[in-house]
């Protein structure tokens, strides 16, 4: 029996099921932050969670920070903002929404990348893009809920479409950096970066420290060790697993958040269900490569050619995921990256 063949499973390899797992903790990841909201206030959570993923990346990649250079550290500090401002909105609007509203708001990160680069890069997107995008944004007006008086947005919905930006952002940077530089000295300095902002930001905000609470602590330390544990495994499986395959499978994490969400008691009504499943099929569809007859990709009048995928993966942030490895060329692998909350 083939080799390649024997280590498939109900149609998936090893490494693409491995994705699906850390999609599952993704996705669990935005109930765990809720419920530590409860006990902490957002920026000092934000700056606990990516202390101890700073430290959990620094005692893997040690070896590498000798002769860090000032460059790596100010790319390193970029991404590490972008991180700080993704990821602390998102927290403070899960103060006050559903963690499932939030994964699914969060979701339209992934068609928005391509519209950003179009801005910044001045990369036009392929025509499917801007497809999905429509259908993404479609999609997230339903989640927001739109009622008799128009869309009806609160503090906590807000928060977390501004946080789309900067994840947004995040991605593009990494994508810049990543494969300019050391990628071990780059996640301990980025995280590091985020979670000193994180503890900054408290006193402008007129957070104070919380009271010592066994909630907040295991939350954290568990968001740390989990966000270690989803670079190395997306590091490890996307050396053979395609980043349009990659993608397909993340596209499930808000999926596995409304099913977390759910089993703990949150209901999402019908309307914002419809505009989930919209995100989804727009993020899918921002994705799509069309094929030529011969089964090559169809030329986009406007669209650089992909870059071919290469070892090593991306987005770290959170979790989604906190301090990736990504390709010097960010068309096709710009959305395989991501997670969580």
């Amino acid at each position: 029996m083939n080799s390649s063949v024997a280590r498939r499973v109900l149609g998936l390899s090893v490494q693409e099921w491995a994705l699906v797992g850390i999609t599952m903790i993704w996705g669990g990841t935005f109930l765990v932050v809720h419920t530590a909201m409860q006990h902490s206030g957002p920026w000092f959570f934000v700056g606990f969670r990516f202390l101890a993923a700073g430290l959990f990346a620094a005692a893997i990649f040690w070896r590498s920070l000798r002769g860090m250079s000032w460059r790596e550290l100010g790319a390193g500090a970029a991404i590490g903002a972008a991180i700080y401002g993704g990821y602390g909105l998102q927290t403070a609007g899960l103060q006050t929404i559903d963690s499932s509203t939030s994964a699914f708001m969060t979701a339209f990160y992934v068609p928005l990348v391509p519209l950003l680069q179009w801005l910044v890069l001045r990369k036009p997107p392929r025509a499917l893009t801007l497809v999905g995008a429509g259908l993404a944004f479609v999609g997230l007006l339903l989640v927001a809920g739109i009622g008799s008086r128009g869309i009806q947005l609160g503090t906590g919905e807000i928060l977390t479409l501004i946080s789309t930006l900067p994840i947004a952002g995040e991605i593009i940077l990494i994508s810049l950096f990543g494969g300019r530089f050391d990628v071990g000295r780059l996640t301990v300095v980025q995280l590091l970066t985020a979670s000193v902002l994180g503890f900054a930001t408290m006193p402008l905000a007129g957070e104070p420290i919380p009271a010592f609470d066994p909630v907040w602590l295991i939350a954290g330390l568990a968001m740390g060790l989990a966000s270690g544990l989803i670079q190395l495994t997306m590091n490890w499986a996307q050396r053979s697993v395609s980043a349009t395959r990659a993608t397909i499978i993340y596209t499930g994490e808000p999926v596995w958040a409304g099913v977390v969400g759910r089993i703990a008691g949150e209901r999402i009504p019908p309307l914002a269900i419809l505009g989930a499943g919209l995100i989804i099929a727009g993020t899918l569809l921002s994705e799509l490569q069309p094929r030529r007859a011969d089964g090559g990709a169809a030329e986009d009048p406007g669209a650089e050619d992909p870059a071919p995928d290469e070892p090593g993966a991306d987005r770290a942030t959170d979790d989604r995921a906190e301090g990736p490895t990504q390709d010097p060329e960010p068309e096709g692998r710009e959305a395989a990256p991501r997670a969580g909350a």
